[in-house]
């Protein structure tokens, strides 16, 4: 017998001989320079988005309980995407802005920068150290802004 090592068929499939770290087969030689393409800057760009995102539908009974039982807060609403389908308010007591999702938001308009709302708080999964925004209603709309509804119908006040 000899000492080389030959390519052995088994069951229909061929295996070669392992690469060593010099030779051009090896995962060291295919390896290409990682691309890094730049990011757009965006509004939304230094909050941190809860992981799957809490929705209505995924929200667990005692924890919505626990909401509806809770008290009502103000606050501002910072920004919104509906293609996205999740922004922030900034309390009127100071703090950290809150998250809200889309399922969250009560009423017939999309909630635009500015708008007043009320809304009350329910604890995110899963250490429940942070908290997002239900039951959201919008208080005052900010005026000479364009409003659009749901159903997509724009209204300009």
């Amino acid at each position: 017998m000899s000492s080389e090592a030959t390519p052995v068929q088994d069951s229909g499939s061929i295996t070669s001989p392992p690469a060593s770290a010099g030779s051009p087969t090896s995962p060291e030689a295919l390896q290409l320079p990682a691309k890094f393409r730049e990011r757009s800057p965006s509004p939304m760009r230094g909050f941190l988005i809860p992981s799957p995102l809490p929705t209505r539908r995924n929200r667990t009974y005692s924890a919505a309980a626990r909401a509806a039982e809770g008290p009502v807060f103000t606050g501002v609403c910072k920004c919104f995407c509906r293609s996205k389908g999740h922004g922030f308010i900034t309390p009127s007591d100071g703090g950290n802005d809150i998250f809200v999702h889309i399922s969250d938001i009560e009423g017939e308009y999309v909630p635009v920068e500015g708008d007043e709302v009320s809304y009350k708080v329910c604890s995110i999964p899963p250490k429940l150290e942070k908290v997002q925004a239900v039951e959201v209603t919008i208080t005052h709309l900010k005026p000479g802004t364009k409003h659009e509804t749901w159903g997509g119908s724009i209204i300009s006040k």
